[in-house]
């Protein structure tokens, strides 16, 4: 049985890769489009039946707008480089939900979720745009299906663990090590390199919209300041620290503005 399921592991992997156009690299995603995409975009319009979506504000308008100029951007970006068909099962939808959480979110095909909460961090259309290009930086990278991969080869290595190992004493020891040693070892830094790729490719597609990557740090320096310090040490956390976020996005703000220069973009909003 442990090595049906060794075997299963290793063919799961090796049919399952997938090549990120924005940074060239082999991701594991056991999920095509044509399955994950009909779930997130139920499970979307159920969250939005179920809570209070702002409509006909400047602001719900602003959402909008931003994430039709980042999405078209992106598109430009893929066409561009050879992926003219990578965005053809995406459906984009931008809503502004009615929340005091300082949070937005993607889920898979394209469906963004913005908090009122956020706003005031954001503070600006810019602002608002470097949120909008990392959100949808995750869904061109398919992260939510790569996490969900991710946490399938998890459980299958708590299965293989719980069959090989026939002492109940050593198989509860196994289980709390493998429980905190894969979370920490293996899924947080997981997460938090997706959050890594989607704030870069992020800022590079807010770029080639026409707005400046040089706010992204800016923004949060002001998230940092909204939290007033107080975060979890970055290796228990899903996400990167604000300092690391802030170092990364002034490094990489010149990079995005030379990419945008391709396009034609030279000045900023």
């Amino acid at each position: 049985m442990k090595k049906i399921i060794l075997i299963l592991a290793v063919f799961m992997v090796v049919m399952a890769c997938k090549t990120n156009p924005f940074t060239g690299k082999s991701t594991l995603n056991f999920y095509p489009n044509s399955q994950i995409f009909p779930m997130a975009f139920a499970q979307y319009n159920q969250f939005l039946g179920e809570n209070k979506v702002v409509k006909g504000t400047s602001d719900a308008q602003m959402i909008t707008k931003v994430g039709q100029r980042i999405s078209s951007a992106s598109e430009r970006w893929l066409a561009s480089n050879g992926y003219p068909a990578y965005l053809k099962d995406y459906k984009w939808e931008y809503n502004l939900v009615n929340d005091e959480t300082v949070n937005a979110w993607c889920m898979p095909g394209g469906k963004i979720v913005f908090y009122t909460g956020i706003l005031p961090i954001t503070q600006t259309e810019t602002g608002v745009a470097v949120v909008m290009g990392h959100e949808v930086a995750h869904a061109l990278a398919d992260h939510g299906a790569q996490r969900m991969s991710a946490g399938m080869l998890q459980q299958l290595g708590a299965v293989a663990g719980n069959v090989a190992i026939k002492d109940p004493q050593k198989r509860n020891t196994f289980n709390q090590a493998y429980g905190l040693g894969s979370t920490v070892g293996v899924m947080l830094p997981f997460s938090r390199s997706h959050e890594t790729e989607a704030d870069r490719i992020g800022l590079q597609i807010m770029a080639i919209a026409g707005y400046n990557p040089d706010e992204a740090a800016e923004l949060w320096k002001r998230m940092k300041a909204k939290s007033g310090g107080q975060a979890p040490p970055e290796f228990m956390s899903t996400h990167p620290s604000n300092d690391t976020r802030i170092a990364n996005l002034t490094q990489w703000a010149p990079l995005a503005k030379q990419e945008a220069a391709k396009f034609g973009v030279t000045t900023f909003k």
